[in-house]
């Protein structure tokens, strides 16, 4: 929240609502701070360093002015916020540079569910959070901006409860965020991509979930339920599709319990356009207690036993997010094709992509009833 008019009964928000048609009841409370910057119309270049803001659960920690650029803590301790670590509640966020920071949360004890507080909270653009740690909050850091760097962090947030809920650490309410998330020990938590904050959140216009870059971090999960998931996009409107997205050469490993996919849609307001797919890469990364690993180009090798002019390849939902099969980049045959008689035949076949019901199947039709084994490198998007 922005402000508070008491005398004219107005709230300003600091960014819209996704559902605020008609008329609702909402709640919103306006939390205790040990360092409140509210006060200033602005306050740019101002920096801590080597600070221990010590809440000891009795309030949150750091409150930022409404206005301004390049707030900076470095080596900085934001030791048992009561709710919040660092809140900003208008643009006093951009370009905030949080560095070697540590947030310590009051709720460690706590189940996952029964977490509320957030460390970090950010609404403009040009975030930068850098080796920090985090522990056990109910979010490490929301950002609503774009053009974030977040790298070389450890934020964590389990329990001990056995086929258990997790929260999501990250989470970017952005659709177009152009965020590169590289680097981090991301650990019984996910990132979570939504666009929560559009008051209109049907796909009209834009790039829709564009420019996000997962690279080479460690994603750790333990004794967690099966449909947990490292990598979470949530549309909270329709005709919402994936257009320029990278996510490669992370590890992602489950204990105590295979889990079925790294990454899903949470359909809870609606899915992804598959058919509008562009330019998901999604390769290089390594799957450990992982059910259903994912790849984008996917290469898959097929054999057909008994001849026959169409043969159909599942990808058995190793297309990320199980999306559809939309492009063949490559049929190299395995040995020789042959027909039932055992005649080879040397001529190439023609893919059909999006079959089936799922449309995640491709058809590979040949000028005569063969048989033999290929391999095929299936893309998710054109």
């Amino acid at each position: 929240m922005r402000a508070k008019n008491t005398g004219a009964g107005e709230l300003t928000l600091n960014a819209p609502l996704y559902d605020a048609v008609g008329t609702q009841n909402f709640t919103f409370k306006d939390f205790k701070y040990l360092l409140d910057f509210s006060g200033f119309s602005q306050l740019s270049k101002f920096g801590m360093t080597e600070v221990e803001v010590q809440c000891n659960s009795h309030c949150s920690a750091l409150r930022l002015p409404s206005a301004g650029t390049v707030f900076s803590l470095d080596h900085c301790f934001i030791s048992r916020p009561k709710d919040r670590g660092i809140t900003s509640i208008g643009s006093g966020c951009q370009g905030i540079l949080v560095d070697n920071c540590q947030f310590l949360s009051a709720e460690e004890p706590l189940d996952v569910p029964d977490r509320s507080s957030v460390a970090i909270n950010v609404n403009a653009n040009d975030a930068k959070l850098r080796n920090n740690r985090a522990s056990k909050f109910r979010h490490f850091a929301l950002l609503a901006g774009a053009n974030n760097t977040v790298t070389g962090n450890h934020f964590f947030q389990g329990d001990s409860i056995a086929n258990g809920v997790r929260t999501a650490g990250l989470v970017l309410t952005n659709t177009y965020c152009s965020t590169t998330v590289s680097d981090n020990y991301i650990d019984n938590c996910f990132v979570e991509w939504t666009n929560e904050q559009d008051p209109t959140p049907d796909f009209s216009s834009g790039f829709s979930f564009s420019a996000l870059s997962i690279t080479d971090n460690v994603f750790l999960s333990g004794e967690v339920a099966p449909w947990f998931s490292y990598i979470v996009v949530k549309p909270y409107g329709t005709g919402h599709f994936l257009n320029g997205v990278t996510v490669s050469g992370n590890k992602f490993r489950s204990i105590n319990g295979f889990i079925d996919r790294a990454e899903r849609v949470d359909t809870s307001f609606s899915g992804l356009d598959f058919s509008r797919s562009k330019m998901v890469f999604f390769e290089g990364n390594t799957f450990h207690g992982i059910t259903s690993p994912a790849a984008s180009p996917l290469r898959l090798e097929y054999t057909q036993g008994s001849a026959a002019t169409t043969w159909t390849i599942d990808t058995d939902g190793q297309l990320p997010f199980e999306g559809h099969a939309r492009k063949v980049d490559a049929i190299t045959a395995l040995g020789p094709i042959s027909t039932s008689g055992g005649s080879k035949r040397y001529a190439m076949p023609y893919a059909e992509v999006e079959q089936g019901s799922g449309k995640d199947r491709v058809k590979l039709n040949w000028q005569d009833a063969v048989k033999g084994e290929v391999q095929v490198i299936v893309r998710v998007d054109r």
